[in-house]
């Protein structure tokens, strides 16, 4: 039997899906601990607080610190260091810290595993909802920010799910009094995330805002090629982000975490690829064809 060259052979080991499960929990348990050495601590700033370990909060600190040379209290040089370590990854091959790192993301993952072993029904958002929902990332950060400049503190950190959740106050120190609030917008954010795979993500995250912005530039796009593309949509259900990949035209959004689960999924050899492809690289490579091309030679 002569195999279709187009049909990619099959596998029944995804190493792609088992290293990145590898290495969010690496960092999700680096995280947790990190969190219990701070609560355990004898002594104040003796360990590294959520707060300074968050990539955001050099984002959030980085106006007072251009125009005053100093931070916002509860931020420290860490997150001008974790900020830019983000920028550079965001360049090169977009918002992956979201589908790699981020705990948040892997806590996420795991309600979306849980609901799937339990069969319960997954919540769909309808498309053209939906689409208007992933604005509101950016309607986050702009509240944030606009906060953060004109009170100079982390105004967020008193809602913020993320810390709410892995700082683990709410274990070692208990307050519904005074935290309530945080509490709650932290458990809606989980059940709205058990029943809408990353809705946070999709939806409300503020850093997922910069990081789509950024990945216009990134040099690492997935890129679906039309020619071999037969339309079946099966890379589409994979996606934890909801992205229509079947209709990159021809790159997917930048709303990808990187995840891969698409390239995967794909039956077909080179439909999705994971290539250097930014969206100024056509028009570059147009420029330098242009400039290559000779000039048409006039009559007399």
């Amino acid at each position: 039997m002569v195999r279709n060259p187009n049909i990619k052979p099959r596998s029944n080991v995804d190493w792609t899906n088992i290293a990145r499960r590898t290495v969010q929990i690496g960092f999700f348990v680096w995280i947790v601990i990190a969190a219990i050495r701070h609560n355990l601590a004898l002594v104040d700033g003796a360990s590294a607080s959520i707060d300074a370990l968050c990539p955001f909060g050099g984002l959030e600190t980085l106006w007072r610190m251009l125009v005053e040379g100093r931070y916002i209290p509860k931020t420290h040089p860490s997150n001008i260091v974790l900020g830019l370590g983000l920028l550079i990854g965001a360049l090169f091959a977009g918002a992956a810290f979201c589908g790699w790192i981020c705990p948040f993301g892997t806590l996420q993952d795991g309600l979306t595993y849980l609901r799937k072993k339990l069969k319960v029904r997954e919540i769909r958002v309808p498309e053209s909802l939906d689409r208007w929902l992933r604005y509101g990332r950016f309607v986050v950060l702009f509240i944030i920010l606009f906060k953060t400049i004109s009170t100079v503190k982390l105004w967020f950190a008193d809602f913020d799910p993320y810390r709410t959740i892995f700082s683990l106050e709410w274990l070692f120190d208990f307050n519904p009094a005074e935290h309530w609030l945080a509490y709650t917008i932290a458990m809606v954010i989980l059940v709205l995330s058990f029943f809408i795979q990353r809705a946070w993500c999709k939806y409300l995250c503020p850093l997922g805002a910069v990081l789509s912005v950024v990945g216009h530039l990134s040099f690492l796009r997935i890129r679906r090629n039309p020619g071999s593309c037969k339309g079946c949509s099966i890379c589409n259900k994979p996606c934890p982000v909801g992205i229509a990949v079947a209709k990159a035209n021809p790159r997917v959004s930048t709303n990808c975490i990187g995840c891969l689960a698409c390239v995967q999924s794909c039956p077909r050899n080179a439909t999705l690829d994971v290539q250097i492809a930014p969206s100024w690289w056509d028009g570059l490579r147009n420029l330098f064809r242009r400039l290559r091309r000779p000039a048409p030679v006039s009559g007399d």
